[in-house]
């Protein structure tokens, strides 16, 4: 189809599945939603590239083709070998994709906590049957447990007006520390739960987080000292994530080393806005966090993937 500009796109927004990529038709004019492996595609509806997915037109005429994976690794889970670029569900909780040998998954169903309120004062989980998600129910209380349970929230403050009733005014502020970094090199994620929202909800909150790169060049350590300093990089770089570039460079501070044996991790760090741009031009910020100071300690991270770590250590002095 002839492209027309000036570009014309739905004005609703664009609804994909979960796992699904927006890419821009072959104008480069409208977001769709990206084909997957085996289904018809055209210029005006594009294979997913993030998955490493191409349109194939030899096998079907008439200007359509269909998507197939570039040569890559297969991949096993639990006996059962999946094709690179093959999407595939586990369970009805995860979705998940095979690229080049690895295995990358999205959960489906919400992970959001909620605190009790005083319109939920006795909020549960529960799963339902035929459902696989488990969904929030409010169960209803005697006025005095009610009571109760607000409080262990909601704090009331004399000095203020007691006809103001803001969730957020009231709201006990209940903030955990930020976990380690899932990655001891490289970009990893950072999360922590806080009720800080206007809905004086618990939820949880990410953050992206670079220990060392992971081609960080070690320095030797003076005669006596155990632990390198805290290193900056001599030119200034810019963050990649989800193939998408920082607007802006940077020169953080990374960790050292230990010679003793002990882990190198930041002890104190502060958080703060980073703006990405993507291939495809668009633009979105995420929360990232800038070491510091580092310490060697021996609590060290029992492995790197970001599902399996467990460990967790303090830090001090942050702020977004």
């Amino acid at each position: 189809q002839a492209c027309t500009y000036p570009c014309q796109c739905p004005s609703q927004p664009l609804q994909c599945p979960a796992g699904t990529s927006h890419v821009l038709d072959a104008c480069g004019c409208c977001k769709v939603c990206a084909r997957q492996l085996g289904e018809l595609c055209s210029p005006q509806k594009p294979c997913d590239h993030h998955k490493g997915l191409y349109c194939d037109f030899s096998k079907i005429h008439r200007g359509s083709g269909i998507c197939l994976a570039h040569e890559g690794a297969t991949c096993d889970l639990l006996g059962k070998i999946y094709h690179n670029g093959e999407s595939f569900q586990p369970t009805c909780k995860l979705q998940c994709i095979c690229m080049d040998g690895a295995i990358g998954c999205i959960p489906l169903c919400s992970d959001d906590l909620r605190l009790p309120s005083p319109d939920c004062p006795n909020p549960r989980r529960v799963k339902f049957r035929n459902k696989c998600c488990e969904e929030w129910i409010c169960e209803e209380g005697s006025e005095e447990n009610r009571f109760e349970s607000a409080m262990a929230v909601f704090r009331e403050d004399p000095a203020q007006k007691p006809e103001v009733n803001n969730l957020q005014e009231n709201c006990l502020v209940q903030t955990t520390e930020w976990s380690a970094c899932s990655k001891s090199c490289g970009m990893g994620i950072s999360a922590r739960v806080t009720n800080n929202n206007p809905q004086c909800r618990l939820e949880k909150e990410t953050r992206l987080c670079m220990v060392r790169p992971c081609d960080f060049p070690v320095e030797k350590t003076k005669k006596g000292k155990k632990c390198v300093r805290t290193p900056k990089p001599r030119q200034s770089l810019r963050f990649e994530f989800s193939g998408c570039t920082s607007t802006r460079s940077y020169r953080p501070k990374f960790c050292g080393s230990c010679t003793d044996g002990r882990c190198c991790t930041p002890s104190a760090a502060s958080t703060a806005e980073v703006e990405f741009r993507c291939p495809e031009g668009d633009f979105f910020q995420r929360k990232m966090m800038f070491i510091k100071m580092c310490s060697c300690h021996y609590d060290c991270p029992r492995d790197n993937d970001i599902f399996l770590a467990t460990y967790h250590r303090r830090m001090i002095g942050d702020h977004v």
